[in-house]
């Protein structure tokens, strides 16, 4: 059709119906191509690298909503060994159902998750000191912090149970100690390891209020909570880049182990839902009905996986400096300052380290008052139950008692009876004796 159709054109002119609206046509194609052009723009690049991750150990949080999802599948994909670190337990039915879906989908049984709450230092603890007591040191090729929180734009300010703020527990905080207690498991690979280290980033850290400066109940913002915690971590990610590369191995080889910082964009994920409808059904309701615009502005959560394929996958990112800032898969400058200043990392350090030990002191108290508590309450309970048995036992021992005596009465009423008997015949007897 379009080839005669074509030769119609240059043989015989255009036809009548084309001439007289041409401009139209001419405009629409001009607004279909415009419309084509800007969602490829805004749909970002792809990745082109490609790794074969099989027998590789990474871990992922983050892994089952989002743009965590699409990076979980991709390298379950490639043949990753894959734990995944979640708030849920593992015996959540979803999560079971997610893992085996991942399994059979690409015939990689080498999935698994572990129980880990980013909002508790506590757990962050306990999951991080079990994978580090082992000898010799567990394989770990990567780890890949997608995870991240995000209070709606009318939301209050929200604490965790150990009295920390939850966007600066959940983005910043667990991130910073889960990376510092694993540091000894990262150092200790070997070095023909390709050990990275991809950490979130969002451009909204432009935007935030420096890090020197107070940022508490009274100038706390949900947008500027979520743009701090995110400047925070560039700021840690490039210290403990310089903390990995101040270790000296044994073998006296350079360090293999390299922060990667990766930037989806502007995506449609779980977050973003939120922001955008303000965690209301209302605002749900208006996002669903002009569901084309965030559809046509936004990236999809595979789009924005991008990003982080790539500074898992592109092989130039394994060698030279580490704290490498990726945006649309390539290296970009940090657009702030602060990010690079080292007395700022110095001191979010310090402030960060003397925070977790004080926080998980005071828990260790209260773990320890509760389970004094729960002692207590369970020998209590105990000691009633003993009452309790006892108790039963002795009701059980009178009601035995006056079955007993019950059975006893009219024996001894047969008695009476045959000892009177008794007496008539032996009266009688003598009576017809003496006759």
């Amino acid at each position: 059709m379009p080839l005669p159709f074509a030769f119609e054109i240059v043989v015989n002119g255009p036809p009548d119906w084309l001439r007289e609206h041409a401009f139209t046509i001419l405009y629409s194609a001009i607004a279909v191509a415009t419309l084509v052009l800007l969602k490829l723009y805004t749909s970002g690049r792809t990745n082109l690298s490609d790794r074969n991750f099989h027998g590789k150990v990474v871990l992922l949080t983050g892994g089952t909503s989002g743009i965590g999802s699409r990076v979980a599948h991709h390298l379950a994909s490639r043949g990753a060994q894959l734990v995944l670190l979640t708030q849920t337990p593992v015996s959540d039915p979803f999560l079971v159902e997610y893992i085996q879906d991942l399994r059979d989908r690409y015939g990689n049984q080498l999935i698994y998750a572990e129980q880990v709450d980013l909002s508790s230092l506590h757990s962050v603890r306990k999951f991080a000191t079990k994978w580090i007591d082992n000898a010799p040191p567990r394989r770990l090729d990567m780890i890949v912090l997608c995870a991240a929180t995000m209070t709606a734009p009318n939301g209050k300010r929200k604490e965790t149970a150990e009295g920390i703020e939850e966007t600066w527990m959940v983005n910043f905080l667990a991130n910073f100690h889960l990376l510092g207690i694993l540091s000894p498991a990262l150092r200790a690979q070997p070095v023909d390891r390709d050990v990275r280290i991809v950490i979130a980033s969002c451009s909204s850290y432009i935007g935030s209020i420096s890090l020197k400066e107070t940022f508490d109940e009274s100038n706390w913002t949900p947008g500027m909570a979520y743009a701090r915690s995110k400047l925070a971590l560039l700021c840690f990610g490039r210290a403990f880049q310089k903390h990995l590369d101040s270790y000296k191995r044994p073998d006296g080889l350079p360090m293999n182990a390299r922060v990667i910082f990766a930037d989806p964009g502007f995506s449609r994920t779980p977050g973003t839902l939120r922001w955008v409808t303000r965690g209301s059904l209302f605002g749900l309701a208006l996002y669903l009905g002009a569901y084309f615009i965030p559809w046509f502005l936004l990236k999809s959560a595979n789009q924005g996986a991008q990003s982080f394929l790539y500074a898992a996958m592109e092989e130039g990112l394994g060698r030279g400096e580490g704290a490498k800032l990726i945006k649309e898969c390539q290296e970009v400058d940090f657009a702030r300052s602060e990010v690079r200043d080292e007395e700022v990392a110095k001191k979010l350090w310090e402030e960060s380290d003397a925070l977790i030990e004080k926080v998980e002191k005071a828990s260790a108290k209260k773990r320890a008052s509760e389970k004094v508590k729960e002692t207590k309450s369970a020998e209590a309970k105990e000691d009633q139950e003993r009452v309790e048995e006892i108790e039963s036992l002795l009701s059980a021992i009178k009601k035995g008692k006056a079955k007993d005596a019950e059975k006893q009465k009219p024996n001894k009423n047969t008695t009476s009876n045959d000892t009177v008997k008794a007496d008539g015949s032996g009266k009688a007897s003598k009576r017809k004796s003496k006759k």
